[in-house]
């Protein structure tokens, strides 16, 4: 029961979120630039502002090297998942504008707005530290090739798109990723550093702003194109099926060929690490197919499938999960 009470809890909470931006663009509070500057804004500043805080605040030098072994099956599920996910737009015929879309939603999770919240009322803090393995994971998976395939897959650069372009390769979040990474391995205190308490506050603002807006988004779009843009179509069903269904099965059958091998995982570890394999798709997807000059549609449609389906998902994976 908690698990549902939780992810109903979470869930409700995108919805209203959701139903604000849908209701101010219905009253036509917005304009039709404002869009593209809440993407801007997220790109360029409060992602990598959120990326760099978060990083800091959750993880530390020592727990990054203790608990390795939680980043080995997370990317090697991670991998296998960009395989599948690669094999099945080429069976699929997956159209340019969908496929970057259709391949993170196979690999990348929201793991911070819903993950994060439900871990720990699932499994309390002691599980926080096998949560912050998949937190890693999953961001150098979403600002690395996953946002790298959002900007390739562009169905408005025709043959142009064949020029390789570096910059792809370091959007701002990533960045922000990086720029947090070393300060991590070099040990150099930030958060903790009394009098530098102001600029660690205004990061957490800006941070905060990521979920709220993209969230908003949603609702823009789902007010432009109106309820139709909600259905179950091909790519849709098999989209979802590869974040529910084969991205937890991965990371569990590699969990289970590593105790075969003699590995120890903890029962917690394993717990946290298929429950957040399982989380939905990321709030920013449409934000970055707009950015890619991407079906929003298409993503919007299964950002917020995904979401809404999740509050059945994790009773079923908690029941599957008991015996580890």
């Amino acid at each position: 029961m908690t698990a549902l009470f939780t992810s109903v809890q979470s869930i409700l909470t995108i919805v209203l979120i959701i139903a604000l931006g849908y209701v101010l663009q219905r009253n036509h509070w917005f304009d039709e630039a404002f869009g593209a500057t809440i993407s801007k804004l997220l790109m360029k500043v409060a992602l990598p502002a959120s990326i760099f805080i978060s990083v800091l605040e959750r993880l530390t030098r020592e727990k990054l090297v203790s608990l390795s072994s939680g980043l080995l099956y997370g990317f090697g599920a991670v991998i296998l998942g960009y395989l599948i996910a690669f094999l099945l737009v080429r069976l699929l015929k997956v159209r340019p504008g969908r496929r970057g879309t259709f391949i993170n939603m196979f690999v990348n999770a929201n793991t911070i707005f819903i993950g994060l919240p439900l871990n720990l009322a699932l499994f309390g803090d002691r599980a926080t530290p096998y949560f912050l393995m998949y937190y890693v994971v999953n961001t150098v998976s979403t600002w690395t090739l996953g946002a790298f395939l959002m900007s390739w897959d562009d169905p408005t650069a025709g043959k142009a798109k064949v020029a390789f372009n570096w910059k792809k390769l370091l959007p701002a979040p990533l960045l922000g990723f990086l720029v947090a990474l070393v300060f991590l391995l070099l040990n150099i205190p930030f958060v903790h550093v009394g009098w530098l308490g102001f600029a660690v506050s205004a990061l957490d603002y800006v941070g905060g702003l990521v979920t709220p807006l993209s969230l908003i988004y949603i609702g823009i779009i789902l007010a432009k194109a109106g309820f139709k843009t909600i259905r179950f179509d091909r790519d849709s069903v098999v989209a979802l099926l590869g974040r529910f269904v084969i991205a937890p099965a991965l990371i569990t059958t590699l969990i289970v060929l590593g105790l075969h091998a003699g590995l120890t995982v903890p029962s917690l570890e394993a717990k946290t690490l298929i429950v957040q394999a399982a989380a939905p798709g990321l709030a920013v997807l449409p934000i970055l197919a707009t950015e890619g000059h991407g079906d929003v549609e298409y993503a919007t449609n299964v950002v917020t499938l995904s979401t809404v389906l999740f509050a059945i998902v994790v009773p079923v994976v908690m029941l599957l999960i008991q015996g580890f």
